[in-house]
């Protein structure tokens, strides 16, 4: 296979709190969004798609690529030299008993669910220029449940392998039915610090 056939693997993992930091950049995590979904593409065409300058996408790139987020893609020189991402996904533990990971680890988190909110709000504000058909597809809402930690994991593992068989169109067209969009699904659980524990009230 040649350099320019070759596929990006399917994920890097982040353990080192310094590239944990880094990654929790708006920017940086939106550059690697974009070159999985539009790349290989150069920092002129960087900047063009965030709204940066030209110098600071090729600052955040260099950083990018010093932890193995992004590369340099053939063809190019200097700043119209492409950058492509390393993988199709970025993974980083969900816990450590190193102090300066964990504190990194929840930073990180806090920096990808504002992102998160960000995309969502966006695409609330645009709600109205789709078609009915996928306004009522849409959904937005919650439901609080009673569970055992072991629960909450057993939910997220049946809630992989439901939306499984879906993941293998975002790198295969082919694989589309006619008529699909790009539909981002966001998935949070979490114990919520708002609401008491109705079991300690005192009572045996």
């Amino acid at each position: 296979m040649t350099e320019q056939e070759r596929q990006p693997r399917h994920s890097v993992r982040l353990t080192d709190p310094r590239a944990l930091r880094a990654y929790a950049h708006p920017t940086r995590m939106a550059l690697v969004g974009l070159l999985r979904r539009d790349g290989p593409f150069t920092a002129t065409r960087a900047a063009e798609l965030t709204g940066e300058s030209v110098a600071s996408c090729s600052y955040h790139l260099r950083i990018l690529a010093k932890y193995g987020l992004v590369e340099q893609a053939p063809g190019g020189k200097g700043r119209e030299k492409p950058w492509q991402a390393t993988a199709r996904y970025t993974e980083w533990a969900d816990d450590s008993d190193d102090l300066a990971v964990a504190q990194a680890t929840d930073a990180l988190n806090v920096a990808v669910a504002e992102q998160h909110m960000v995309r969502l709000r966006k695409a609330m504000e645009l709600r109205h220029t789709l078609p009915k058909e996928w306004r009522q597809a849409e959904q937005l809402g919650d439901t609080l449940l009673h569970l055992t930690a072991a629960e909450l994991a057993e939910l997220g593992e049946r809630f992989a392998e439901l939306v499984r068989p879906y993941e293998e169109r975002d790198t295969d067209p082919a694989r589309r039915p006619e008529g699909t969009l790009p539909v981002a699904v966001l998935r949070f659980a979490f114990v919520d610090r708002d609401l008491p524990d109705d079991r300690d009230d005192g009572g045996e």
